[in-house]
């Protein structure tokens, strides 16, 4: 007929007839002989391959992924990957190199995915990444850089996500991806990051995801108000101690800000204001916020946190710009007075513990329909209105635990599955 059949596939790999060969996890120390020409697919990963000679692949010109993570690959000869015009996909990730292997990666003009990440990479040539313009994923987290490769990442126009992650990156300069004008994700997570140049994120008009996350950062990063596309923001885990007024006002898209675990003492009063996007929002530890945060145009956030703080009241339309809340934790602050939640008919989970409220009036919970947990514990309560709780039809769990109460209000509480009223010693009265 005419029609050649398949190549025998060489022991120990496994071929497929789409042209994929795994050859993984064989002990194997070289690249086997015998593979099919029309091989599209190699996965060499985890074997005991020290060194790629010159024309390692040179039987492969179909090749469009090529595997050779975990291995102990410290040397690859500039020739090593020559011919491979299709290579698509290239994981190099787990291994021993010191230094990118620019020369090799020259001729790979189709590669969209290079891994090398966990290596031991110090340097980063001027010349890597030339010719790679379809390049869209480049990892090079886990390794040894003290500073961004802003003359090689120039070299990459298409490049879409970055991650210079759990490197020893100390500080970002101006204009260090001004030339990433397609980056949506940039990774700097887990480095040692103090100061970030005025525009060190200049250009990076795409990008969507930040993370800034485990760093030595000081100030609040200013310089993402370059960033009029940014959806996801992190620097959790910092030593940033203010947030200042105004802070994302150029981050109008902003959905998701972790600011959780810096030594926060102040968050300027206008800060999150016109965030439409915002879902969450959690602020903890602001010792030196004595004002509710001001919302406005920030209307359509599903949670709030606002812990140990000094807040002394809610405003008073506060519920009527969020109607979409349904969790409120505001514990840890110094209430004294509850005004009406009237207007938040979402709001499912209420807590209020440890402030310094003294009463329940008869119209403090009204319409809260889809409350289930209430949490009043350990505030100065002597006082509940009759039917204060009457309307909380789908309210399960109820703490008023360790306040001063003589008596205790039952009517409406039909669904309650658990009431805590434990340290409160004037109480007597039998609950009917």
């Amino acid at each position: 007929s005419g029609v050649s059949s398949p190549a025998p596939c060489p022991a120990p790999c496994a071929c497929d007839l789409d042209g994929g060969a795994d050859c993984s996890g064989k002990g194997l120390v070289t690249v086997p002989d015998g593979l099919s020409v029309f091989t599209h697919s190699l996965d060499l990963s985890m074997n005991n391959i020290t060194k790629l000679p010159e024309g390692a692949f040179k039987g492969f010109p179909y090749l469009e992924e090529l595997r050779l993570a975990g291995n102990d690959l410290s040397i690859i000869h500039p020739m090593a990957l020559s011919g491979l015009k299709e290579l698509k996909v290239l994981t190099l990730q787990n291994n021993q190199l010191k230094t990118v292997p620019s020369e090799s990666l020259k001729g790979l003009v189709s590669l969209q995915s290079l891994r090398l990440d966990a290596n031991h990479i110090v340097t980063v040539p001027e010349d890597s990444f030339e010719g790679l313009v379809q390049l869209r994923h480049l990892w090079l987290d886990d390794n040894s850089l003290t500073e961004v490769p802003i003359r090689p990442l120039s070299n990459l126009p298409s490049l879409q996500a970055l991650t210079l992650a759990l490197n020893k990156i100390s500080h970002i300069p101006d204009y260090a991806f001004s030339n990433l004008s397609s980056l949506v994700v940039l990774h700097l997570h887990n480095n040692k990051i103090r100061t970030l140049g005025p525009h060190s994120f200049h250009g990076l008009d795409n990008l969507e995801a930040l993370d800034l996350n485990y760093n030595n950062l000081i100030d609040f990063p200013d310089s993402i108000r370059s960033l009029p596309n940014l959806k996801e923001l992190g620097f959790h885990s910092n030593s940033i101690t203010i947030i200042p007024d105004g802070a994302f006002v150029k981050n109008p898209l902003l959905r998701t800000i972790h600011l959780y675990d810096n030594p926060l003492s102040f968050v300027g009063n206008s800060a999150f204001q016109n965030l439409s996007d915002l879902h969450f929002l959690i602020i903890r530890g602001a010792s030196n916020v004595q004002w509710f945060p001001n919302l406005t145009g920030t209307n359509n956030l599903e949670s709030l946190t606002l812990t140990g703080t000094k807040i002394r009241s809610i405003p008073i339309k506060f519920c009527q710009e969020q109607k979409m809340l349904r969790t409120l934790d505001l514990s840890y602050n110094e209430i004294s007075a509850l005004v009406g939640f009237e207007g938040c008919s979402s709001l499912e989970e209420v807590y209020l513990q440890n402030n310094q409220i003294q009463e329940v009036q008869n119209e403090t919970f009204q319409g809260l329909a889809a409350l289930r947990m209430l949490d009043l514990s350990r505030n100065r309560i002597h006082t509940i209105h009759k039917e204060a709780f009457v309307t909380l039809k789908a309210l399960t769990n109820l703490d008023l635990s360790f306040n001063d109460l003589t008596a205790f209000p039952t009517a409406g509480l039909h669904g309650l599955n658990q009431l805590k009223l434990t340290g409160n010693p004037n109480f007597k009265e039998t609950l009917t």
